[in-house]
């Protein structure tokens, strides 16, 4: 079982967004913030940038963009502070740790599969105590690509030491997660915590939140190792 973090497992969204606001003012400008971020990330992902130094330059890409120029010293401070604030705003949603619980209890093995930060992720997983469940923690920059790309579902599959068709993964971005998974040979499932659906892709699961993927594993994914209904 692979499982995203950000938004799968913990309310990053919410979190990430309250610390940005806090540090511009201003509460209209998430939307750029993704989209300087998902451009640094991939530059980090290509090897032209380590994340530490990727953080910062996303800070001071972010502000050029708002009109506000800053030195790369100066939006490392900044970056900081928003980082402690995000600390302190890390929240798992109610779901995450029966359904970890559950699973470990079925002894299925399970990954956590991340495009963010090692050391950013891992300490999130710790912090909040999630650590303990997790065989094998999976990120982009140290594989060297990034979901959805298949390399990346792959190389998971081989240190659980499990086939394609015997892994499933669920996170909350429908093509980079769930579609990625699919077309990787794995089971694609999408957590869509509230999106209003429309048309999901063929051989796509969708389930609205993780105490949903018990009943969804043993119905459909009795190969993943889930005890079958009886």
């Amino acid at each position: 079982m692979c499982l995203d973090i950000d938004d799968t497992l913990i309310d990053f969204t919410a979190a990430s967004r309250r610390s940005l606001e806090a540090l511009i003012g201003r509460t209209d400008a998430w939307e750029l913030w993704e989209r300087v971020t998902d451009e640094h990330v991939a530059r980090v992902v290509s090897g032209e940038l380590d994340y530490a130094e990727m953080h910062a330059r996303r800070t001071q890409a972010f502000l050029a963009e708002l009109g506000t120029c800053v030195g790369l010293v100066e939006a490392a401070e900044l970056e900081a502070g928003r980082k402690e604030l995000l600390r302190a705003s890390w929240r798992l949603f109610d779901d995450v740790l029966p359904c970890l619980e559950w699973l470990t209890a079925a002894g299925v093995r399970i990954a956590a599969v991340t495009n963010a930060s090692g050391a950013h992720q891992r300490e999130k997983l710790a912090g909040l105590g999630l650590a303990r469940f997790f065989d094998y923690v999976a990120i982009a920059g140290e594989v060297g690509v990034a979901k959805p790309d298949p390399v990346m579902f792959h190389s998971v599959c081989f240190k659980l030491g499990c086939d394609m068709s015997e892994t499933v993964h669920v996170g909350d971005k429908l093509r980079t997660d769930a579609v990625g998974a699919r077309d990787a040979g794995l089971g694609g499932v999408w957590l869509n915590r509230g999106e209003a659906v429309t048309d999901v892709p063929s051989g796509v699961h969708v389930i609205s939140g993780l105490a949903e993927l018990p009943e969804l594993l043993v119905s459909e994914f009795v190969r993943v190792g889930v005890p079958a209904q009886r």
